[in-house]
This record gives structure tokens, C-alpha cells and sequence, in this order.
């Protein structure tokens, strides 16, 4: 391998000052041009991010090249935003592929000049805390959530801990595709190198984060709880928060595996914790997806609790504490309508969002809300934090069954029937076809004829997923066989004309 000198990787004219190209000065020679400082080719016409970051089939989409080109950018903009950067945040979840983009990142951001913190195994809300914890520049979370092995995501978090604003990842994106910032803005220069270190001792400040609010009033002895944390980032954390609260904790799938995170488990598949809090005789179950960023629970018999559930009781909690301005909770269009008509009967008020937690936080902050979430179980308090955490989630539900004698199955049985609700989700691998999707004629004519048929007693949602290759389609209505029958049915032309 040939070495240079500091000295001798300096043209004449970069050591003057001088300009030799259109390109911005990086402090190395013309015959080392900088390799990020040229449009990154090959990346889909499509927009890289989504609903929640960039998020695709590793080899793909996902490369370890598309890696250290983001976080080279990354790096260039978040440095450029901040009046004294500090370091970048960055964790993973179990996924075999985590490490490598963690990796490409790390190279592509200290190559921009930032100093990363690499957490290592973490649920994406430890990322989103210790950002603003530790007046981070920004932070990073390797993770595509819910879906399956074989892919992954990569999110931003700004300063704040809040997710990256749309208008900043709009510009990562732009300078991806062209080679350079935003007219007006050049490349810092000379190039400073950083540094990267491990500091997984950082997660335990996190969890005293999730334990102070209960640590004094809260006791969980006599709960028997089950947690399935899906082989993902709640691995052993989980199990940790909620034995140091005296609760009795039996653990499901609760190692890092990156063969088999979210498969047949998790939030996504709630067998296996309907059948093991039966087959302990277990008070509740909680649900983990693979970054622990959502949670799902389940009571004794068995019945699933999900985000509408648990926003309508962590709601009721905080109306009767004045806690919950104007009565108000955020939440999106999956929200069931039997949630929404028994929120009004007790004087509150539900507000739909699009899908998708920024959509959630950017509503609660225009309106000063303190609770919104989804019905997927990613669930937003702002009394205690500003991002979706399933385990501060599951923690403060668990908090609130043991109140009131430790049996959530009654709270289900005094709260609401949800109308019943079908999601099915067809598969469409063509991104175009996928964003695309309304202006196809006979799909637009069967959402039509459902939607007269079941006038007010029923609805209809179509949507692109934002974080997989699908189209889903949702029908709700008072009668079950309606459901049935307009879902198939929507849900075979998506098929038979965008698959």
C-alpha cells in the first residue's frame, strides 16, 4: 500500500488557495479527485426517502457504496447546520446486514469530517433520546422496523430528537444526485478527518430515561408479564426495564438474530404472545417490531390490544389528570371509526393524519397536542417524549393496568368495539406502478362502487406503503361481510392491474 504524506497529497494550487475546477476544494491532489464531489449513479428515479427514512432490499436498493455517499452528505449538512457540531449518533437493530451499512456510514460521515458514536444493538428511540442528551448533531438508526429480514432502513433523527425535517433529507437527497450542495453552499474545505468510537455504555443513560417518571410511584410485583422483542433491538433491554420494576418478566425470542428478526413474531404476528400469555396464565403481552419503536399487547384471554386501544386508555388517564389539551388526540387515517365515536362520547376530539409518525408529531406540534400514535402501535407522548418508543409505551400501559388492579382484559371490556377492520396488503414490485396507483381507472371505480354501497356505515383506504413493496388496502364498515366482500374484491383489481 503507498502512503502520502500530508505534504506531498497537496497540489500546488490547493496549498495556495487557488481554485483549479469547478469542483469544491477537498485539500487532496488532482489526481485524487474527491470521489463524493460527482452525482451518485444508478439510484432510482423514485424518491430514496420515505415515509420513515430510506428503506429497501439490502443489494439492492440498500448498498454498502449508497451507505458511504449518505453519510458522506449527511455529514456535509448537518455540519453545515450546526454553529459547533457535535457528534453523530448512530445504532443499529440485529439484522446481519446493520453493521455493514453501519459501517459505510461511519466511514462516509468521519470522511465528511464528523465525529460518530456508534451505539451498536439499540431500539431506535435510544437514538432519538441521547441525540438531544448529548447535543449530538444529529443521529442515525440502521433498522427497517417491522419488515423482514432481508431488508433494511436507514432513519435520520435532527438535533432535537425529533425525526430529520423533510426539507433536510431533501437535500441529502439532492446532493446524492448531483455531487454537490444546494446553490449558495459549497463544500467545506480543507477536509478535516474524523474519528469513530463505541460507546454502548450511552444505552444506560437511556434507560434511567425510561424508568425516572415510574421509578417513585410505580411498582409492578405481582404482574406477570410476557414480552416478545422479535430478535430485534429490545433484546434484553426489555426484559431489563421491566424486572427492575419488580414485575415477574418471561421473555420470547429475546436474542439478536439477524436470521430471524420479525419472522412469525413480534408485532407483526402475534401468535406466539397470545399463546404464551395463556400458557402462563399471564396478566398482559407486549409486542416489540424490530427497532422496539412500536409496541402491541395483548390481555389474558388472549385479545389484541393495538394503538387505537392504547391511545384510548393512556387518553382517558390523562383527561381525568387535565393533562390532554383540548382533549385532543392525534392520530391517522387507520384510526378505527368505533375508537373515534367513543373518544367523542367522552368529550374528546380525534384528529387524522396521513400514515406515519412525522405526520403524527408535526400535527401534535401545530396543535399543541400531548398523545397521537398509530393504530400499528407507534405511540407518541410528549409529556415524556417526542418520538414513538414501544418500550416507554408498554412500560406506562403496564403502569396503568397495575392502577387499576392489574387486569387489562376489563379495561378492553369497559372501553369500545372497533368496527371491523381488514388490511390486505398486494404486492407491487414496481415503484412507479406503487406511487402511481391512483390513476388507474378500474381501481379507482371499484374504491367508488364500495364506497356507495356502504355510504356512512363504512369506508375505504388505498395507499401506497411507504416502507414495503405493497399496496394496501384497508375496509372498515359496521357489517363484517361488507369488509369481506369489498376488500377481496378491491384488492383483485390492485392485483390484477398494478402487480
Amino acid at each position: 500500500m503507498v502512503r502520502l504524506s500530508a505534504q506531498s497529497a497537496k497540489s500546488p494550487a490547493v496549498a495556495s488557495g487557488a481554485e483549479t475546477s469547478g469542483e469544491p476544494s477537498t485539500g487532496l491532489a488532482d489526481s485524487y479527485p474527491n470521489p463524493f464531489v460527482r452525482p451518485l449513479i444508478g439510484l432510482p428515479q423514485s424518491p430514496l426517502f420515505g415515509t420513515d427514512g430510506i428503506r429497501g432490499q439490502v443489494g439492492e436498493l440498500l448498498t454498502a457504496p449508497l451507505a458511504l455517499h449518505i453519510g458522506y452528505w449527511a455529514g456535509q449538512i448537518l455540519c453545515r447546520r450546526q454553529a459547533a457540531a457535535g457528534p453523530v449518533l448512530v445504532g443499529q437493530d440485529s439484522r446481519h446486514s446493520s453493521h455493514m451499512l453501519a459501517s459505510a456510514l461511519a466511514a462516509g460521515l468521519t470522511a465528511a469530517g464528523m465525529e460518530v458514536w456508534h451505539l451498536g444493538l439499540c431500539p431506535t428511540a435510544t437514538i432519538a433520546y441521547l441525540t438531544g442528551a448529548v447535543q449530538a448533531a444529529g443521529g442515525i438508526m440502521i433498522s427497517a422496523s417491522h419488515n423482514p429480514p432481508e431488508d433494511n432502513g436507514i432513519k435520520f433523527f435532527g438535533p432535537d430528537g425529533t425525526k430529520l425535517a423533510a426539507t433536510v433529507q431533501a437535500e441529502i437527497e439532492q446532493a446524492l444526485r448531483s455531487g454537490q450542495m444546494s446553490a449558495g453552499h459549497v463544500q467545506a474545505a480543507p477536509l478535516r478527518w474524523g474519528q469513530c468510537y463505541y460507546r454502548p455504555e450511552l444505552i444506560e443513560q437511556y434507560v434511567d430515561f425510561l424508568r425516572e417518571p415510574l421509578r417513585s410511584t410505580v411498582d409492578l410485583q405481582g404482574l406477570r408479564i410476557v414480552l416478545d422483542m422479535a430478535w430485534g433491538a429490545a433484546s434484553g433491554l426489555a426484559e431489563q426495564v421491566f424486572q427492575s420494576t419488580g414485575a415477574e418478566v418471561i421473555g420470547l425470542h429475546g436474542l439478536p438474530d439477524g436470521d430471524r428478526i420479525n419472522v412469525q413474531c413480534g408485532s407483526t404476528h402475534l401468535a406466539p404472545l397470545q399463546a404464551a400469555v395463556r400458557a402462563h396464565g399471564a396478566d398482559l403481552g407486549f409486542a416489540f417490531d424490530g427497532d422496539a419503536d412500536r409496541v402491541l399487547a395483548v390481555d389474558a384471554e388472549g385479545r389484541v390490544v393495538d394503538g387505537d386501544y392504547i391511545l384510548y386508555f393512556w387518553g382517558q388517564h390523562l383527561q381525568c389528570l387535565g393533562q390532554l389539551p383540548a382533549n385532543t388526540i392525534v392520530s391517522t387515517v387507520m384510526a378505527n371509526l368505533g375508537f373515534e365515536r367513543a373518544w367523542a362520547e367522552l368529550g374528546g376530539t380525534l384528529i387524522r393524519t396521513q400514515v406515519g409518525d412525522q405526520h403524527v408529531h408535526a400535527e401534535m406540534v401545530n396543535r399543541g397536542a400531548k398523545l397521537g400514535g398509530e393504530q400499528s402501535g407507534h405511540i407518541l407522548c410528549h409529556h415524556y417524549s417526542m418520538t414513538g418508543d414501544g418500550i416507554l409505551t408498554a412500560l406506562h400501559l403496564a403502569a396503568l393496568v397495575q392502577a387499576l388492579d392489574g387486569c387489562l382484559a376489563a379495561l378492553v371490556d369497559a372501553s369500545f368495539h372497533p368496527y371491523p377492520q381488514r388490511l390486505r396488503n398486494v404486492r407491487v414490485t414496481d415503484r412507479q406502478h406503487r406511487l402511481h396507483w391512483h390513476d388507474c381507472d378500474p381501481v379507482q371505480q371499484s374504491i367508488a362502487a364500495a364506497t356507495a354501497a356502504m355510504g356512512d356505515y363504512g369506508r375505504v383506504l388505498v395507499r401506497p406503503s411507504g416502507t414495503e413493496p405493497v399496496i394496501r388496502v384497508m375496509v372498515e364498515a359496521i357489517d363484517e361481510d361488507w369488509v369481506s366482500y369489498w376488500s377481496d374484491h378491491i384488492a383483485e383489481v390492485v392485483h390484477g392491474h398494478l402487480a
